[in-house]
């Protein structure tokens, strides 16, 4: 089969490699029909991941068609169109216990494209299928629903649930890219007095005023100022950080009101600066995590019921075969306007099978 793997940083090809099989019989071998890119698959591909080897497949996010089982798997068969989640669950260690499945232990957590083989390619083994891949209903299109696979629990968990986003509260989220952008539209859930958004980009904050943003500001633009002007001098009580670069963050500490949180979603390569000089007296709550997709059933449900604005994200189509070229294009989203890219697209073959090998290859 073909899948993008990481050679190196800064170099990645579309190659053939071999298929996956069964290893486990928890597994399940899911042929890929739609994909997206994310941008930890950038950081890894820059070498702030230094964990992920040479030769790994890259990808975290997928739909697809479930073509082979393992034994012990129950909640899927050949067949089934299936969500692949950005996170793996043993359902059995500590923290799969207490629904942080991002913590796992027994195996599990973020391990597609991390520390094993990911779903940017035509086919992907998942592990702990029971838990770590979803049946989707047939009104959810495959193109809306690879955005459930991590960038909208992701905002959620990490950003607003970790914020503790309340009623009538000040939100600002700093950087409308994907994921910001679905910071916004699941903020406005909690009923906020007022979002602000902030990024450099024109195009990015005029997607997110479209999103529900109250106010948006140039990052430039002493946003700050602007916060400060909004809220009486007081600051925002929730400041989510979603870029990942040491700037944005220090930013973030310096918008949030004392007594307020700030959540940290973005995925960091450098070392940021924690001003406990100036924080210490202002009783902030900081949290950072990775996402646990605890939410998935819930977002998914929404999303059938026509709740999340998944469509208005997506900007650009490829085929699964212009990997590269979808990359080039995510990228350069300063120049692109590219917030998600998918892959892929519907297939309607029969894949009621047993084995991937009597499958007729992409």
């Amino acid at each position: 089969m073909k899948a993008l793997v990481f050679q190196e940083p800064g170099r990645t090809a579309w190659q053939e490699v071999p298929d996956p099989g069964i290893k486990d019989p928890g597994d399940v071998i899911v042929r890929v029909d739609v994909v997206t890119v994310c941008g930890t698959d950038l950081h890894i591909v820059k070498g702030d991941l230094p964990e992920v080897v040479p030769g790994r497949v890259l990808g975290h996010e997928a739909v697809g068609t479930v073509v082979e089982s393992g034994g012990d798997v129950r909640s899927v068969r050949p067949g089934d169109r299936v969500l692949v989640s950005c996170i793996s669950s043993c359902g059995r260690c500590r923290f799969c216990r207490e629904s942080r499945y991002g913590q796992c232990r027994g195996g599990g957590g973020w391990v597609l494209g991390h520390s094993i083989d990911g779903t940017q390619a035509e086919y992907v083994r998942v592990p702990f299928a029971d838990l770590s891949v979803h049946v989707l209903p047939s009104t959810v299109d495959s193109a809306d629903a690879v955005l459930i696979a991590d960038i909208f629990p992701t905002s959620y968990e990490v950003g607003v649930l970790n914020g503790n986003v309340r009623p009538g509260d000040t939100v600002v989220v700093v950087g409308a890219g994907p994921v910001g952008l679905a910071a916004i539209a699941t903020a406005r859930l909690y009923s906020p007095a007022r979002v602000i958004a902030v990024d450099l980009s024109p195009s990015r904050l005029a997607k997110a005023r479209e999103l529900g943003a109250d106010a948006v500001v140039n990052a430039a633009e002493e946003p700050e100022m602007l916060v400060g002007d909004l809220t009486d001098g007081l600051g925002a009580d929730v400041v989510m950080e979603a870029v990942g670069v040491p700037e944005t963050f220090e930013m973030c500490t310096r918008m949030v009101r004392p007594g307020g949180r700030v959540a940290n979603i973005g995925v960091h390569g450098k070392p940021a600066t924690l001003h406990l000089e100036d924080l210490w007296i202002k009783d902030v709550t900081i949290t950072t995590g990775l996402v646990d997709t605890s939410s998935t059933p819930m977002l998914l449900r929404m999303l059938a019921a026509g709740r999340l604005p998944t469509s208005s994200l997506i900007t650009h189509r490829f085929e699964l075969g212009q990997m590269e070229e979808a990359y080039e294009v995510f990228s350069r989203a300063g120049e692109t306007g590219a917030l998600k890219v998918v892959l892929g697209g519907p297939r309607h073959d029969d894949l009621a099978v047993s084995n991937p090998s009597r499958v007729q290859r992409a």
